[in-house]
Parts: C-alpha cells; structure tokens; sequence
C-alpha cells in the first residue's frame, strides 16, 4: 500500500494541471515517408469494379483524398447498388450504440441499410443485386471498436452468399504495439468476438487474412457451398509507405467520441472507464481524455458533462466531475501512452473512488466486456500492482503475437 499512496501523489503532481490544446488530425509526421491508404489507388481495384454491381461498406472515414469514396466511383462510373453502414451510420454522427434505421444518401439517392444493431450482416435479398462487395472503414486498433467484428459479420454473409469481398486497407493509428488482456470465449460480444488482446496492432487487412487463415468463422458457414454461379473470394489492397513502426495521423475522426488524435491513442487505456461509474468524457470536448466522477476530490481538474452531438445522453449528464486530464499537444499524448496499456489511470481512480462497491457498474459486466476477462476487475479489486496485472497478460500475449506474425502484410514495430 505504501507504494501505491506514493504512486497516488507522483500522478497528481504530474497530472493536476495538464494541457487542454488540441492538435487537428492530420496525415503524417515530420520526416516520414508518405503513407498511401489503399482507396487511393485505384489502379489497383478500379478494373475489379467496372462493370459489376457493386455494395460497398463505408462511413465518413471513407474518403479518396478530399471526396468520398462513393462519389470518387460513381465519377469512375462505377455502378453502386448500395451502401452498409456500420456503428454511428454512415456519415458518422450517430451515438455509441443508438440505433440507426435503413435509408437513402441525399447525395446520391443510393440506398443505405444499416448493419448495425439487430440487424448485423446483409441478408440474402441484400446481396441478390449484388456482384462484389467493397469494405472501406478506418479502424484504430482496439478490440472494443466495433469495426473488426462488423468486418467479420460482413465476411459471413460474403462467404454465404458466394459474394466476392476487395478490403481496401489503411493504416492502423495504434498498429505499433501489442498490448492488453487477451478475450477469452466466455466474454465474447459485439465489442469483442476474438481471442485477441485489446491492441492488437494489426491494419484490418491484417486481421481480416488472420480471421480466415485462423478458422475463425463459423464452420457451418465457412463449409458451406453457395449456390451455382456465386464464388467467394477474399482481395486485400494493401497501403503504400506503411509499417508498423510509422506514426499515422488520421485525416479525418474515425468516430464522433473520437475527435483527435489524443483520443485516438488514449482510447484504447481510457475505455475501461465506460464500465466504471466514471465519466470517460462522453459529452466534453475531450472524450477519452477527461476522465472523473462528483465523488472523487474537488482539487482535481474539474469539468461539466453536457449533451453533445455524438453524446447526447452521457453517463453522469450534467454533472460536475472530478478527475484528470490526459490531454495535450499530440506528441505529449503520445509520449504518455508509450506504447503499452496504461493501467495507472484505472489503478488511482479506483484507490480514490469513496464507495468501492458502486466503481464497477451493472456488477463488472460492462467491464468483464471490455477487459475480455473477469481478471481485469478481480485484480484492481484486489490492489495489484500494474507489474503484477502485465505479468499475467504475458502467456496469452506470446501465444497471439506468434500467431499475428503470419498474418502482417508490412514490416513489424519488432
């Protein structure tokens, strides 16, 4: 315990006051290479396109350079039957979670369906128009963001329907590291499906080869034979200038909570405290970089949290919080991160929080969720210390990066 009191004050030293500028999303860093996402290069996956009635799986990340994806191959003559949208709908202004209904694109009169919700994979009448389907979302690296499992949802029905699939890859903002519990099948969800840690450091090329090579699918699905005439096949369009060892800054927010790169690399340490009474700052301007409680002492930073779009109805609405934040210039914020899950934000918030029953919310389950693993909450319940918690991380660990290796489309961060 001694330890950990003194632990308590260093971070307060180092965190009482921090930096609350922001650095817009960009797409690269000083004195390195450039760094191509495959959408745009075209000549690599236009001559697939033409003539075939396509679907394309896309959002606001979805982007050519300045313009969408969707009007880039409709300017290409591309013919597009329809659109998927994943979680936070197409356009990307949707909540965490809310649901989005079927619709037309204003832009286009193309028709969107969401799979997102009940309705999770195209069904048999989706994809009868259909001769190939194109995939085009910017993941961040993080099991819990839902992108990689509705990437697999949507592999299903293409391997069910006998319907050709071209992934067009892009870097992975926190492919430089692999960290984090590993899932294990009895926590398997939406926001988690695979038994894969919480940083993964894979492209969703990478991961997409690795779920097919590993077996991952359902085998009464991947065994089954689609009908006359339909083939299945699987075609990734890799970046340019891309290894895991490059700093990739994302032009665009891959998500509404996800408006900057301090979020971007805090996310994947900061989202515990979504099955936490805590605020995770849902409805700041700095969600995943605010994070506190009413309870917790009044001489931390403080913040307000309010509906905002995007968050309309956050945990704690209204409340005046206590609490840290991790923000800052980007360079900062990714120094803070180093390259590893950074438990001693979840560690001191837990040792400060008054009422230790109520710090886990609906009885961990949200949190089991997260961690992929009851341990997780077991431990910090427990006062263990972050070296302790990391070492038991570590046989799962190995037996994944073995795995992750076969699969790597670019030069590794090892």
């Amino acid at each position: 315990m001694t330890f950990r009191i003194l632990f308590i004050s260093v971070f307060f030293l180092q965190h009482f006051i921090s930096c609350a500028q922001k650095k817009p999303l960009g797409h690269s860093v000083s004195g390195q290479s450039k760094i191509v996402p495959a959408a745009e290069r075209l000549d690599l996956y236009l001559p697939m396109l033409i003539n075939k009635r396509v679907a394309i799986f896309a959002n606001n990340t979805s982007m050519v350079g300045s313009t969408h994806l969707v009007d880039t191959l409709l300017k290409k003559g591309v013919q597009i039957k329809k659109i998927f949208a994943p979680e936070h709908g197409f356009r990307g202004t949707a909540d965490a979670g809310e649901k989005v209904g079927n619709t037309k694109d204003p832009g286009t009169g193309i028709d969107i369906i969401s799979l997102y919700g009940k309705k999770r994979k195209p069904s048999k009448a989706d994809l009868e128009d259909v001769d190939l389907i194109v995939f085009d979302i910017q993941d961040v690296g993080a099991r819990f963001f839902t992108y990689i499992s509705s990437l697999e949802e949507l592999s299903e029905s293409a391997v069910e329907f006998g319907k050709p699939l071209i992934v067009l890859d892009r870097p992975n903002p926190n492919g430089f590291y692999v960290d984090g519990p590993v899932l294990k099948p009895a926590y398997r969800s939406f926001i988690g499906s695979q038994q894969i840690p919480v940083v993964y450091g894979m492209t969703i090329g990478e991961y997409i080869s690795m779920y097919f090579g590993e077996k991952w699918m359902d085998s009464t699905i991947q065994n089954k034979k689609p009908s006359a005439g339909t083939s299945f096949s699987l075609k990734i369009i890799p970046c340019d200038g891309y290894t895991h060892k490059s700093r990739y800054l994302l032009p665009f927010k891959p998500s509404p909570n996800l408006p900057d790169m301090a979020s971007v690399y805090l996310y994947p340490s900061t989202c515990f405290f979504e099955g936490t009474a805590l605020s995770e700052g849902r409805g700041t301007d700095r969600p995943f970089q605010v994070f506190g409680h009413p309870s917790l002492p009044d001489s931390l930073y403080t913040f307000t949290v309010r509906s905002l779009p995007g968050a309309k109805s956050p945990k704690l609405l209204d409340s005046t919080c206590h609490g840290w934040d991790l923000g800052g210039p980007v360079d900062s914020v990714f120094a803070k991160v180093d390259g590893r899950i950074q438990l001693k934000w979840l560690i001191t918030a837990y040792d400060l929080f008054p009422r230790k029953d109520s710090f886990f919310i609906n009885k961990g389950a949200n949190f089991n969720r997260l961690a992929g693993t009851e341990e997780l909450k077991a431990q910090i319940i427990s006062q263990d210390s972050e070296e302790s918690i990391r070492g038991s991380w570590q046989p799962a660990l190995k037996k994944f990066k073995d795995i992750r290796k076969k699969y790597l489309l670019y030069p590794d961060f090892e």
